[in-house]
């Protein structure tokens, strides 16, 4: 009963740092899944939860939805996160993390050149990242950083930015579980604590809407550089150890 409470006090901060910043619920709630219910229900728990995380997202959000770059980026990344899902990762996962998370740091300082040069990603650009991230959305867990710089660059921030990244996220995810229930992946159990951190998570996603109110324009893209940087580290250290 303990475990559970934890879980769904963390699962509740994860839906408020989510709900302000856009992403992030995968990577603070992960280790505390992998340590309560272990590595293997961790990640189906996770692919429901997140599912739950997205569309709160989207109903907190719902007028700000630009649905042509859902649509754009969505068209390639759903095939590529089943296709992902689908393949054995062939290389190291401690390789793939290194690669990721020094990604995620090096996105700091290019993020902000190519907004000081108002660069902006055309349309078909974000049909390149949807199939890139969807591809790594299946493999792996917690690819939700990489969407930052893509959908930042397209010129959408705060509660666009927000909207529009979980109305994408959440198709290759329901993408990802046809996956995992067509692999018997899925029993009652786990779809039940899904459902359970989901809800947690939706809650605090409500309340970071409230936060991101009252925030400003530069204080949010603080905080994208900030998970930015955790992401990076936290993917370094796992590649180390």
């Amino acid at each position: 009963m303990t475990a559970y409470l934890f879980v769904l006090l963390v699962g509740l901060a994860a839906g408020i740092v989510s709900g302000v910043i856009g992403t992030g619920s995968s990577i603070m709630l992960l280790p505390v899944l992998v340590y309560s219910f272990g590595p293997i229900e961790a990640v189906p728990i996770m692919a429901i939860a997140a599912v739950l995380a997205n569309l709160a997202r989207i109903l907190a959000w719902w007028q700000l939805i630009d649905w042509r770059a859902v649509g754009t980026y969505s068209i390639t990344g759903i095939p590529a996160a089943a296709l992902g899902a689908t393949t054995l990762l062939a290389l190291p996962a401690h390789f793939i993390n290194t690669c990721l998370g020094a990604f995620f740091i090096l996105m700091i300082p290019v993020r902000h050149w190519l907004k000081a040069r108002h660069f902006q990603l055309r349309l078909w650009q974000l049909a390149v990242a949807g199939a890139i991230v969807g591809f790594l959305t299946g493999m792996v867990l917690s690819t939700g950083p990489l969407s930052v710089p893509a959908f930042t660059a397209y010129g959408l921030t705060k509660g666009a930015f927000i909207s529009t990244e979980a109305a994408s996220s959440l198709f290759l995810y329901v993408s990802k579980l046809l996956i995992f229930g067509t692999s018997d992946a899925l029993p009652l159990h786990i779809v039940m604590k899904g459902l359970l951190v989901g809800s947690a998570i939706m809650a605090g996603t409500f309340v970071g809407k409230i936060v991101m109110l009252k925030l400003s324009e530069n204080a949010f893209q603080h905080l994208l550089d900030v998970l930015l940087l955790c992401s990076g580290l936290a993917l370094l250290c796992a590649a180390i150890n």
